[in-house]
């Protein structure tokens, strides 16, 4: 199958997303208070209550008079997101929809594992990249998402779990790096101490391979991680399934990926998606193990997650440990990952805006 769907990343206006607490850095928190008259305190008060003790709404903070607390609820949102539906996977995974203040949707995972509990982010509505295996780009691109609805998603799933989030994946619907300066300024607020206070190492902000993204990375402080959506080892295959090669092909990316190794000497996780018959080959595995000689790395194997409507087939499991093998063969640190969400279509490539007809408009 060809992609032929164009790369389209100008945005349209942006929209009136009115402000959150869940979108300010403790000094624009402050600011906003003083602002409205309040003393200085009630802004350490209003983050304890959201970052630390995972208050959803505003009727839980017992320490703040009542009039007060119905004055910030109409003024100073905590979050600009509303629930609208959670799907629950027979693995523990769960897949929340949520609305945004202007009316669209964006679907956030969470992952539980032993010791861990993992946040699959969206940072756009939609994609513009059109990756012909992936369900997300299928809607086409909307919009960029706001910084306070970033960290919305993180503020509103710790508190539907009452627990702390300990690992950030920017994976989720959208190319994060197509909302460069958005994404950065939640990653400021989600590791910041007084917000939600998550290390840095335990964020990781995924590409399909927009290389500019990956250079202004390098400059960025913090050391959160980079992984690269690669899914494929040469230029005919990627062009095929990811339009965005034909812009930044595989010689450009892998330059830029050594670069970002060079200076600042981080490991890379290169994100392989397995397709029967195109990607899954002993051609591909044998490119793919010549292709990373050399960078200090880790590729996660992905057996493709079924998208409806889409033509592609997952590799028998065999085929799929052949690939593994081929890699490690090669001395190329990699894994096959174990899989999570499929049966409610919240594994890789599977986040889709489906059956909204059927909810509820007022939801």
């Amino acid at each position: 199958m060809s992609a032929t769907a164009p790369i389209t990343l100008e945005m349209p206006k942006k929209p009136n997303i009115p402000t959150a607490v869940c979108g300010m850095l403790p000094p624009a928190l402050e600011a906003e208070i003083l602002a409205a008259k309040l003393p200085k305190f009630r802004a350490k008060q209003l983050s304890e209550w959201v970052w630390d003790k995972f208050a959803g709404a505003y009727d839980e903070m017992t320490n703040l008079p009542k009039e007060l607390r119905v004055l910030l609820a109409e003024e100073l949102p905590i979050t600009p997101l509303a629930l609208v539906k959670t799907t629950q996977s027979g693995d523990d995974t769960r897949k929340f929809l949520f609305r945004l203040a202007d009316g669209n949707l964006i679907e956030s995972v969470l992952i539980s594992a032993p010791g861990r509990l993992t946040a699959c982010v969206s940072s756009q509505v939609g994609c513009a990249l059109a990756c012909s295996f992936c369900a997300s780009g299928l809607q086409g691109l909307v919009r960029n998402l706001a910084p306070s609805e970033i960290t919305g998603q993180i503020q509103m799933l710790q508190s539907i779990q009452k627990e702390r989030i300990s690992n950030i994946v920017y994976m989720g619907m959208g190319e994060p790096f197509a909302n460069f300066d958005n994404v950065l300024e939640s990653v400021a607020i989600l590791n910041h101490s007084k917000c939600a206070g998550i290390g840095a190492r335990k964020i990781t902000i995924s590409t399909s391979g927009l290389v500019p993204g990956i250079l202004k990375l390098i400059r960025d402080p913090r050391q959160v991680r980079l992984s690269i959506s690669l899914h494929a080892a040469t230029d005919e295959i990627r062009n095929r399934i990811m339009p965005i090669n034909q812009r930044y092909p595989i010689a450009e990316l892998m330059r830029a990926c050594r670069k970002y190794q060079a200076d600042t000497g981080r490991m890379i996780t290169f994100e392989y998606i397995l397709l029967d018959g195109i990607t899954c080959t002993q051609e591909q595995a044998d490119a793919l193990a010549r292709l990373l000689r050399g960078i200090r790395c880790t590729v996660n194997l992905i057996p493709y997650n079924t998208v409806e409507g889409l033509p592609y087939r997952r590799p028998p499991l065999p085929a799929q440990k052949s690939f593994l093998h081929t890699l490690m063969d090669a001395r190329v640190r990699a894994t096959l990952r174990m899989e999570k969400g499929h049966d409610i279509s919240a594994a890789c490539g599977q986040l889709r805006l489906q059956n909204l007809e059927s909810l509820p408009s007022d939801s």
